[in-house]
């Protein structure tokens, strides 16, 4: 469904200059535009922002799911408003079978890779989307139910790394609201996705959770809020952590790591936690979080008490001495026995 809005122009309070707020050198900048009132405002804002001389080169791209009928009438109007506010744009699309399960975050790896590696095909090294406080609300509340822990709650990063390509999120504290007026104020378009009211899809549910919140008190802005004080705990966290693997005296062994564990079980068990987490995952993959707690709360009673531990986690072998010497190494691949001969 397209929302028309009047051409008549209108102050909306959303100033790009402030919006678009790099910290690093910008040789150009794609937007991620779907045709939805948010994507439209940040493309309109973003245009403003570029008129200023001096300012990066600035182009769309909307990216076709092909998963329902319309679609391309959607990127199509993308285009039309994009050629009036004169920004190149172009229309990615995703071709072959689509899954029949986990479609939306299939599709999203999807859509985000096209338009990573089109920003490389443009020379650009910047990426924006419309990600919203609603949106960020959203994330928080599917994550918190779902047991995440502090980095999780701390919800979506302004900013993120996807290869060679820098991903900011210059909406996340700016309330879809304020998104649709500015649409209506500049004479933006936009078209409402009906996959956006569907039941099926847990990002839908946890808008209507969020909703129920909003009206009791809780709104976008205090989730946003929430997500900043997260996010400094984890800073501070990450930080401490770091220190303390510092202190390990890590040494080198084949296929991984050794050091005294002593210094873990006195130390905080978050900070412990994390340092056996991290050396997992840089060694092999990111295990699920409640199978590291287990270890971890396992691995300070045995360094403690003297006893010795081997655990297989995240493709890696930990092991723990009686002396308080942790290991963790590659697994070893396992080899299927031998077929007996007929």
């Amino acid at each position: 469904m397209t929302s028309s809005a009047p051409l008549a122009k209108a102050s909306t309070g959303l100033e790009p200059g402030k919006i678009f707020d790099f910290d690093t050198p910008v040789s150009g900048i794609l937007i991620a535009v779907s045709g939805g009132p948010d994507s439209m405002a940040l493309l309109g804002l973003a245009a403003e922002w570029t008129k200023a001389p001096g300012e990066p080169p600035l182009a769309a791209a909307t990216f076709d799911h092909d998963l329902r009928p319309g679609s391309a009438d959607e990127a199509k109007l993308v285009k039309i408003v994009c050629e009036r506010l004169g920004i190149p744009h172009t229309t990615l699309k995703w071709r072959g079978e689509k899954p029949r399960t986990r479609i939306q975050e299939t599709a999203r790896a999807k859509r985000y890779e096209a338009l990573a590696e089109h920003a490389k095909t443009l020379g650009f090294s910047h990426l924006l989307t419309a990600h919203h406080a609603d949106d960020q609300a959203e994330t928080i509340l599917f994550r918190l139910m779902r047991g995440s822990g502090i980095a999780g709650l701390a919800g979506m990063q302004r900013v993120v790394r996807r290869d060679d390509i820098v991903h900011a999120r210059p909406l996340l504290h700016i309330a879809k609201v304020e998104l649709v007026a500015y649409c209506v104020a500049h004479g933006l378009p936009f078209v409402d996705d009906p996959s956006n009211i569907d039941p099926r899809f847990a990002r839908t549910r946890m808008r209507a959770l969020a909703a129920a919140l909003a009206h009791d008190g809780m709104s976008a802005n205090d989730f946003a809020r929430f997500a900043a004080r997260a996010a400094r705990a984890e800073e501070a966290l990450v930080f401490a952590a770091r220190r303390l693997r510092a202190s390990l005296n890590v040494r080198s062994v084949p296929g991984g790591v050794e050091f005294d564990a002593h210094p873990l079980a006195e130390a905080p068990a978050e900070l412990m936690l994390r340092t056996v987490m991290d050396e997992i995952t840089r060694l092999g993959r990111a295990p699920r979080l409640e199978r590291v707690e287990s270890l971890a709360d396992d691995l300070r009673d045995s360094i403690l008490t003297g006893r010795t531990l081997r655990r297989t986690l995240g493709g890696t072998l930990v092991t723990l001495d009686a002396d308080g010497r942790l290991q963790i190494s590659l697994e070893k691949p396992r080899t299927s026995p031998p077929r007996p001969r007929s």
